[in-house]
C-alpha cells in the first residue's frame, strides 16, 4: 500500500492542513457559473492542494495536473440522488459510475464516493453502506485514497441538533468503513466532538455560496479552529470575484492560521463589499 499513502500524504504535505477547490457542481446541476469554460477557469485555481472534478471533466482538463507541483486530480467515482433537492429528489441513492482502479488509471491521485446515513431510512442507509465498502475494497487492491463525502439528506431542512447527530455519527461509520478523509459540514460549536471521535482527518465542505469572500473565509476559520484539516469550497471559490485571490486566502487562513480579515485585506478581497 505505498502508493496509497504517497498520495495521501501529498494531500497534507509538510504537515499542513489542505485546501481544496470543488469542481464537479456540472455533474449534478449541469451548467454552474464559474465553471462554464472549466478548462481555462481550473487555472486561476493552481494554489489549491486538490481540485474535484467528474471523470469527464478529468479528461478534459488534464493540463491542470501535468506539472510539477499541480494540485492533486481528485475524482468523484460516484453519482447520487442526495444532490436533487432542487428537482424534488428526498432520498440519498447512489451509484457508481468509476471503479477506483480506473480512476488511477486516468490519472486520479485521490478518489471521493458520496455517504449519507439517515438513521431513520433502513434501505436508504443499508444501501449507501454497501455502496461505500464497495468502493473501499476496489480503492485498497489498486491503492486510491479514498474521501468519504458524508452528505445529508436535504441538509438545509434539519435543525442544527439534526445535521450534528447525522454529522457526528456518519463521520465515525465512515472512518470504520474505511475512508481515509472525510469531507463534510461544519456543524459549529460541537464539531470538535466529531473531530475527537473520528480517527481520519476531516475536511470542511463550503455548501451554498456565501454572500461575501470574508464569510467564507471566516467558516474556514472556525472550522479549522473546530479540528478540521482543510476545507473543500466550491462556490465560494469558483463564483467569487477573483478565485485566484480567494484560494491564496483560503491558503493564509487554513495552513497559517492566518487572521480571515488580515488574509482578505492581502489577497485583495475586501474592497467593494
Amino acid at each position: 500500500m505505498e502508493g496509497h499513502w504517497i498520495r495521501l500524504n501529498r494531500l497534507f504535505a509538510d504537515g499542513k492542513r489542505a485546501v481544496v477547490v470543488a469542481a464537479d457542481h456540472g455533474f449534478f446541476v449541469g451548467p454552474t457559473e464559474g465553471t462554464i469554460d472549466l478548462s481555462n477557469a481550473i487555472d486561476a485555481w493552481r494554489e489549491a492542494d486538490g481540485i474535484l472534478l467528474s471523470p469527464g471533466m478529468l479528461q478534459t482538463c488534464g493540463h491542470a495536473f501535468s506539472y510539477r507541483g499541480a494540485p492533486m486530480a481528485i475524482v468523484r467515482l460516484d453519482w447520487s440522488t442526495v444532490f436533487g433537492s432542487r428537482w424534488g429528489f428526498t432520498g440519498a441513492h447512489p451509484t457508481e459510475v468509476l471503479r477506483p482502479e480506473k480512476a488511477l488509471a486516468m490519472g486520479a491521485d485521490m478518489g471521493l464516493a458520496t455517504f449519507t446515513l439517515t438513521m431513520e431510512q433502513e434501505r436508504v442507509d443499508r444501501d449507501n453502506v454497501e455502496h461505500f465498502a464497495r468502493l473501499v475494497e476496489a480503492k485498497r487492491e489498486c491503492g486510491l485514497p479514498l474521501i468519504g463525502e458524508l452528505f445529508p439528506a436535504a441538509p438545509n431542512a434539519l435543525t442544527a441538533e439534526q445535521l450534528f447527530r447525522q454529522v457526528h455519527t456518519g463521520c465515525r461509520v465512515l472512518a470504520e468503513l474505511g475512508a481515509d478523509v472525510i469531507k463534510t459540514y461544519f456543524t459549529g460549536e460541537r464539531f470538535a466532538e466529531t473531530v475527537e471521535a473520528t480517527p481520519v482527518p476531516i475536511l470542511v465542505l463550503g455548501a451554498e455560496k456565501l454572500p461575501n469572500e470574508i464569510d467564507a473565509l471566516e467558516l474556514a476559520h472556525r472550522a479549522i479552529r473546530g479540528g478540521a484539516r482543510g476545507v473543500v469550497f466550491g462556490r465560494n471559490v469558483i463564483q467569487s470575484r477573483d478565485p485566484a485571490a480567494m484560494v491564496s486566502a483560503l491558503r493564509a487562513v487554513v495552513k497559517e492560521d492566518v487572521d480571515p480579515a488580515d488574509a482578505a485585506v492581502e489577497a485583495g478581497l475586501l474592497g467593494g463589499q
